[in-house]
């Protein structure tokens, strides 16, 4: 009898559909990551991504439905600033939110006066707990578009005035659409996001071999060099 065990898939859930987290069918840096894991090799695992919209996803989570992990999440986002309904692996990515403006426009976004009626372009069906309370206080009216880089090609176009987005998220954009004086960046007043890995309680076993894993990146070379690719 041979002691061949067949590898567990692991389904990880992302609800980013947006470059650099995802580009294409089997790009981006949520991809690389899965294909990261995988070259690891992981005795009896091996990781899947899979797409699912965010309240979809965020319903399964909070329901104990997950049949898999979620990468790329934050503890506050999903009430658990105690790290005590889920597992949570280090941060593998810090990013942060900024608003985006035409270069052109003469809008000042920490400057109410400036932004009062305003529209903000904001990805339909996400919620943003770290900009709601900055976003009433300056008066700005949502403007909802189906993902992060529509919501920059309707700025480039004019029809909204400003976009609030992941830093990581607009420089991507700039750089590979060229638009690098086209727009401006100022940074918002929210805490700085942390890519994480959500695990459920009843996936404990493959937490204890993934945690290791996302916490030593920072000190990997390979990991750098792929990162680095969407920088």
């Amino acid at each position: 009898m041979s002691g061949y065990c067949r590898a567990e898939t692991i389904t990880v859930y992302t609800s980013a559909n947006f470059a650099p987290l995802v580009v294409g069918e089997d790009s981006g840096v949520y991809h690389d990551m899965v294909d990261y894991l995988n070259r690891q090799k992981l005795p009896g695992l091996n990781f899947k991504l899979n797409y699912l919209p965010r309240k979809r996803l965020q319903l399964m989570v909070e329901e104990n439905r997950l049949d898999g992990i979620v990468i790329g999440m934050m503890p506050h986002w999903f009430d658990d600033t105690a790290q005590q309904k889920y597992l949570w692996t280090t941060p593998f990515a810090l990013d942060r939110f900024v608003v985006v403006t035409r270069a052109d426009s003469g809008l000042k976004p920490l400057v109410s006066a400036s932004m009062a009626g305003r529209s903000v372009g904001l990805v339909l069906g996400y919620v943003y707990p770290d900009l709601d309370d900055w976003i009433q206080r300056v008066g700005l009216v949502r403007s909802d578009g189906i993902g992060e880089e529509a919501n920059l090609e309707k700025l480039r176009m004019g029809r909204v005035d400003c976009v609030a987005a992941a830093e990581s998220v607009v420089r991507y954009y700039m750089r590979t659409h060229a638009a690098g004086t086209t727009f401006l960046l100022t940074e918002l007043p929210a805490r700085q996001t942390e890519r994480r890995f959500l695990v459920p309680h009843a996936k404990a076993a493959v937490y204890r071999q993934l945690a290791p894993v996302i916490r030593k990146l920072k000190d990997d070379p390979a990991w750098q060099r792929i990162a680095a690719k969407y920088n």
